[in-house]
């Protein structure tokens, strides 16, 4: 058991050394702990603009007036908008107006009991219908779009639709061919009675979707980051940066009943857009119909969506102006990571740019 010869190499003394930093480390951070104020998210002041019952779109107020395009984001119901706009130094939002973007978000909401039918028909016919409808009698003319994760393949289902309204189309992190060989989330999903699960709970309680994700990196999501954690803890704004992300996983939304099983069924197990099966109400979607030039972003640690999940996009749409960028990075590094702050805004806006 002692270190010199033994199968387990160890030093008592460095042992002892480390447990007694880990200590000071603890009692330093309780302190620093009580120095914590509530955090928050959402770092850019933000107007509503036009609400349909909860789903409201907001648009972001910069520094100075927006010298260039206005742009959508559409997000995934899953989660809160903000993480677009987490923080003041990890915000695409605000690299975005930086650059002179005149920058839009749609705010789903928080779905409750009565809202147990609404369908995709609804998200995508009803609520980004009616936001691009106002955005483009604001600015003139069909919108640019920018789809994150599941709210990219909404933006990708609205594009083949109505073709006519969407100037250019943005894709971030969105899953089109959903299985994918290395795609963890679809392996447990395809094996859902999601007829059962939905007709047993209604809609569908956001603890269980979080506690799916988490489970999806057990050991790093669970256990590895709370310890890391501990070396963080005699830095104020280190601990904010964690508590500040923290809050966001855990405010989610529940998830609609009828609009779930419907994602689920069509996508996940039935794979729709890479099979040409998807419909959206009583109209089928066809990707060749998506014309308009598309800019699809992926990220290449991507646990959630693989980078093989997004770029099967390319052989699905119909236009001739088709780019792809992967960027260093996990699903919600693309937006957080300092790389990202200085690469993504600029390569969005250096694209849009080109093409107004």
């Amino acid at each position: 058991m002692s270190g010199q010869g033994g199968p387990l190499q160890f030093d008592p003394l460095a042992l002892a050394q480390e447990a007694m930093q880990f200590h000071r480390r603890l009692t330093q951070g309780l302190r620093v702990l009580g120095q914590v104020g509530e955090v928050d998210y959402g770092a850019t002041e933000r107007q509503e603009v036009w609400r349909d019952g909860k789903t409201v779109l907001y648009r972001f107020v910069g520094e100075r007036e927006p010298t260039g395009p206005a742009l959508l984001i559409v997000y995934a119901l899953v989660n809160r908008p903000y993480m677009v706009d987490l923080q003041a130094d990890r915000s695409l939002v605000r690299g975005l107006l930086a650059l002179g973007l005149d920058v839009y978000v749609i705010d789903w909401g928080y779905p409750d009991r009565s809202d147990r039918y609404l369908t995709l028909d609804d998200y995508i016919n009803r609520f980004i219908d009616g936001a691009v409808d106002h955005l483009a009698d604001a600015t003139g003319g069909p919108v640019n779009l920018l789809g994150v994760c599941q709210g990219g393949a909404f933006s990708l289902c609205y594009s083949a639709l109505h073709p006519e309204k969407v100037r250019n189309l943005v894709t971030m992190v969105t899953p089109v061919d959903f299985q994918t060989p290395d795609n963890m989330l679809s392996g447990w999903v395809r094996g859902l009675d999601v007829d059962l699960f939905v007709d047993a709970l209604g809609n569908i309680p956001a603890d269980l979707m979080n506690a799916s994700y988490l489970m999806l990196k057990p050991f790093r999501l669970n256990l590895q980051k709370y310890v890391g954690l501990v070396d963080a803890l005699e830095d104020p704004k280190a601990v904010e940066d964690f508590l500040r992300m923290e809050k966001w996983i855990f405010d989610s939304p529940d998830q609609a009943g009828e609009a779930f099983r419907e994602f689920i069924k069509q996508f996940y197990q039935g794979n729709a857009f890479v099979n040409g099966t998807a419909r959206i109400g009583d109209q089928p979607v066809d990707l060749g119909l998506v014309d308009m030039p598309v800019l699809n972003i992926y990220a290449e640690q991507d646990h959630l969506v693989p980078p093989s999940a997004s770029r099967a996009l390319a052989g699905l749409v119909g236009t001739d102006d088709y780019t792809e960028l992967g960027f260093r990075g996990g699903h919600i590094g693309l937006y957080v990571s300092s790389r990202a702050q200085r690469e993504v805004p600029a390569a969005i806006q250096r694209w849009l740019a080109q093409r107004q």
